[in-house]
């Protein structure tokens, strides 16, 4: 909840206590510099004790409620037609209107099955921007991703309240020119991870679904940010501001013939699911699912984690949950950009997202500067974040790079984990990177996975401006 002080200044206050703590550690810049040589410069492989903040993800990390934990101990650990299945079936017809529900691992498990059932050979998918994993799943069944985005969605500095809109103009053309038999669904993300967490507008999903309805084409949402979508939708939409989180989320999964969602971001638990009102959607799935998953009733999940998203899935759509994250997200921006330093305005679900192109134009996009960006902010804060540019675009089948078209370096805010005083923290670290951005310089990989390189490649410091950033900032700053 934003609380005005007596000062006139707004601050984000938890709508929470802190009942339970984990301690962390803020380790010398020396065992950072060890840390992030033994990790080759990739802060996925960085472990947790060399970590202060850990902004890599959302997925995962956020913290669960009291009556999450608390239904966790009720949980029927039968392997077929567990009672807690039936709990998580009834929620999601609740909150989201669907009759049919699949559990499955987590969000990539959802979207391996919706490969495997609709995506075959030369198929074209239409989406308003793509996420790693969605985009890997699509390739290997055959397919070719089209991102069909706005003219807005690339512009870090902006106002444009709906960067994750689908361009309607592009999506006609392209039905027109190939033929809806092409396109075996269309795609909408809430919100767009990639594109720094930018929601859709309600009236931009009315008019995708009015086309898919026109031609027969499935519309699937990917809701793992849906209640952020539909939080900011209530903030920026017309004729939405009287609407509860419950009613947006309901009537964006209306106009859906399949949802999934990474059960990891909204309902704070490790897992994932599929929905849908379409019996033979349904049975299609589901006569996979034991293959890849697990049985119906728990889907690659633990039974008590499908208790947990039971309850989960009924907080998400509380205002107080919804907007946690969002709230922190719009404040940190403010920091940032109050420091003068380059951030993706405006601020959406999910995560700061500095823009690395604009912190270190210097540094070209072959040498990788959003990963590099990442690097240098875990050496000089122990915060880690994670690279949204071209590490985490893989090369094209002559092995040449596929440049991102934007280079973003994340720093996550999960769910009721953080507090300002740590915000404050990590804009101060990074304002002072900020100031020492032309001792960095850029990376190169030396060695990297054929398919999401960004998970486990390794790459090397040129012109060792590691060594000399930390040099500077021990002088000025200190071991810590």
């Amino acid at each position: 909840m934003i609380i005005k002080l007596s000062n006139d200044k707004e601050i984000p206050v938890e709508m929470h206590k802190v009942r339970i703590v984990q301690k962390t550690q803020l380790v010398p810049l020396e065992e950072r510099l060890r840390a992030l040589e033994e990790a080759g410069y990739n802060t996925f492989m960085l472990k947790t004790k060399d970590i202060f903040l850990d902004m890599l993800t959302d997925s995962g990390t956020n913290a669960m409620s009291d009556n999450q934990l608390a239904a966790m101990m009720q949980s029927d650990d039968a392997y077929a037609g567990s009672a807690s299945f039936y709990k998580l079936s009834q929620a999601v017809e609740e909150v989201l209107g669907y009759k049919y529900c699949l559990p499955t691992h987590q969000g990539r498990g959802a979207e391996h099955l919706i490969a495997k059932v609709l995506v075959k050979p030369n198929s074209l998918i239409a989406t308003n921007y793509h996420f790693t994993t969605t985009k890997a799943h699509f390739e290997l069944a055959g397919g070719k991703v089209l991102e069909f985005y706005t003219d807005e969605a690339l512009l870090t500095r902006s106002e444009f309240p709906f960067k994750g809109n689908l361009n309607i103009e592009k999506l006609e053309r392209t039905i027109k020119e190939y033929g809806s038999a092409r396109l075996p669904l269309v795609r909408m993300e809430a919100s767009t991870n990639l594109l720094g967490g930018q929601p859709f507008s309600m009236t931009n999903l009315k008019e995708v679904r009015r086309i898919c309805t026109k031609h027969n084409i499935p519309l699937v949402v990917d809701g793992s940010l849906i209640s952020e979508n539909a939080y900011l939708i209530r903030e920026r939409e017309h004729g939405y501001a009287q609407k509860s989180i419950a009613e947006i989320v309901r009537e964006i999964c209306s106009l859906a013939d399949i949802y999934y969602m990474s059960g990891r971001k909204n309902t704070s638990v490790r897992g994932g699911l599929l929905a849908t009102n379409s019996e033979s959607y349904f049975l299609a799935l589901r006569d996979w699912l034991p293959v890849y998953e697990g049985f119906l009733t728990y889907g690659g999940m633990s039974t008590k984690e499908v208790e947990a998203m039971a309850v989960g899935m009924r907080e998400m759509v509380d205002p107080e949950v919804a907007g946690s994250a969002v709230e922190q997200v719009k404040y940190f921006v403010k920091l940032l950009g109050d420091a003068k330093i380059p951030v993706v305005t405006p601020p959406g679900a999910l995560a700061a997202h500095l823009d690395a192109k604009l912190f270190l134009p210097h540094i070209p996009q072959n040498e990788y500067p959003a990963g590099v960006l990442a690097a240098a902010v875990y050496l000089v804060s122990g915060v880690r974040s994670m690279e949204r540019g071209t590490i985490s675009m893989d090369r094209d089948a002559a092995g040449r790079e596929a440049l991102s078209d934007l280079e973003l370096t994340r720093l996550a805010v999960p769910r009721r984990v953080y507090t300002i005083s740590h915000l404050e923290f990590v804009v101060d670290r990074i304002k002072w990177l900020y100031d020492k951005r032309n001792l960095v310089k850029g990376l190169r990989f030396i060695s990297e996975p054929k398919v999401l390189r960004f998970f486990f490649g390794r790459l090397e410091p040129l012109e060792n401006w590691e060594t000399k950033l930390a040099g500077a900032f021990k002088k000025e700053i200190g071991a810590y």
